[in-house]
């Protein structure tokens, strides 16, 4: 699934032929994605322009004049394409929008489980998102807070959407790896040095990730190069780079994880 930077990547390729434009159609070829349904979305972007498009967590957001907005999830398989006039359509194309440029925007999604909202209002509806890692205010204290009172693994708690916005799989476990933390350690026994450095990796690997374009593992998502930075994540078997030691594939939360046995210790129970 796309996460933070992969979502921040396509918003900033995306943006300079997306604001300004008006929205001329809009139509799905996968209703049950589209809330509310297609008719009545389609009505209330038709005319609209396009005045910014930004990220919150893993969504992109289209905020049009008038004031409601489009959320697209990208889920697991979405993907922005441009259409060109002309052009060959690209395969598994699931939503577009035409634009008064003549151009269409096009959501590619081959597993089909990408969403669109029209919302009218942008805090209401990502209210129960978590804080954004990389927003000033998101400071190692405020990282506390967050972690206050719970008694529940790191890795699951770091998933989960409502605690921070935006991290998914591979940077939580890359996140983890350079704060020197067993994913299996129980949130509520991190030391507070330990959770300054958490705070340190989240942003420090979510930088580097979107200097790289984020990460390509396979087809769902071209064009990224974190891949070939990545310490644990998808190297089972091979050296940590730091340390020398093996990496180890483990199951967390139902999750595929990848740890350093040496330079991330289990806690012990």
């Amino acid at each position: 699934m796309p996460e933070l930077p992969e979502v921040e990547t396509f918003v900033r390729n995306f943006r300079p032929g997306l604001v300004g434009r008006r929205i001329v159609a809009f139509e799905s070829h996968w209703k049950r994605n589209v809330r509310p349904r297609e008719q009545v979305a389609a009505r209330a972007m038709r005319g609209k322009q396009i005045e910014a498009v930004n990220r919150r967590g893993k969504l992109i957001v289209l905020h049009l004049s008038g004031g409601k907005v489009v959320l697209i999830h990208l889920r697991m398989s979405g993907r922005l394409e441009w259409g060109e006039p002309g052009a060959a359509e690209p395969r598994h194309v699931r939503a577009a929008w035409r634009l008064d440029s003549g151009r269409r925007l096009l959501l590619c999604d081959a597993r089909k489980f990408g969403r669109i909202w029209v919302a009218d209002d942008i805090a209401a509806a990502v209210g129960t998102l978590g804080p954004e890692p990389l927003d000033p205010h998101f400071t190692a204290s405020a990282l506390a807070a967050r972690l206050a009172g719970r008694r529940r693994q790191i890795k699951p708690l770091l998933l989960d959407q409502s605690v921070v916005a935006g991290l998914g799989n591979i940077y939580t476990d890359e996140s983890l790896f350079y704060a020197r933390i067993h994913p299996l350690t129980r949130s509520d026994r991190l030391a507070p040095g330990q959770v300054r450095r958490l705070h340190a990796a989240i942003r420090r690997v979510l930088r580097t990730a979107i200097d790289r374009h984020g990460t390509t593992i396979d087809w769902i998502y071209p064009g990224g190069r974190m891949q070939r930075e990545l310490a644990v994540y998808g190297r089972a078997g091979e050296p940590c780079r730091r340390c020398g030691a093996l990496i180890v594939a483990l199951r967390v939360g139902q999750r595929g994880t990848h740890v350093c046995p040496r330079c991330q210790p289990a806690a012990e129970r």
